[in-house]
């Protein structure tokens, strides 16, 4: 997974809710665990736009509820700085279904993409209406 280029404020952490953005039938999930993330010892793992989290599906259509999914953020309420020095934060908080190899599950996303997850993902990019 590549780098992201600008300063990720971690906005989001384990039993934050995010809003489903694709159309897989998922429409809240709610953040149980984060991919990769290196912490201290009772310090809840924090994430913010590009990371991957472990998520369990809260609300939506009776065949994925309560289903433990990967998913990667693409908004978050939270401002970061990208790196010419622009602060971006977004309206809600919300992510894109992924399987085990990074590749979206949905067919369409719903909402813009920060360029950050552009940048690592390609796929949920092509697919994105708008990337900010």
């Amino acid at each position: 997974m590549k780098g992201v280029a600008a300063r990720i404020t971690s906005g989001l952490h384990i039993g934050s809710v995010l809003k489903c953005d694709d159309n897989t039938g998922a429409k809240e999930l709610e953040i149980i665990g984060v991919k990769g993330y290196r912490g201290k010892r009772r310090k809840l793992a924090k994430a913010g736009v590009g990371s991957v989290v472990i998520c369990s599906v809260k609300k939506g259509k009776p065949e994925i509820k309560k289903k433990v999914v990967k998913a990667v953020i693409v908004r978050q309420k939270k401002e970061y700085r990208r790196a010419d020095g622009t602060r971006v934060k977004f309206s809600d908080n919300a992510a894109v279904l992924i399987d085990d190899k990074g590749m979206p599950r949905g067919t369409e996303i719903k909402g813009v993409v920060a360029k950050e997850v552009a940048e690592r993902f390609a796929k949920i990019a092509t697919l994105a209406k708008n990337v900010v």
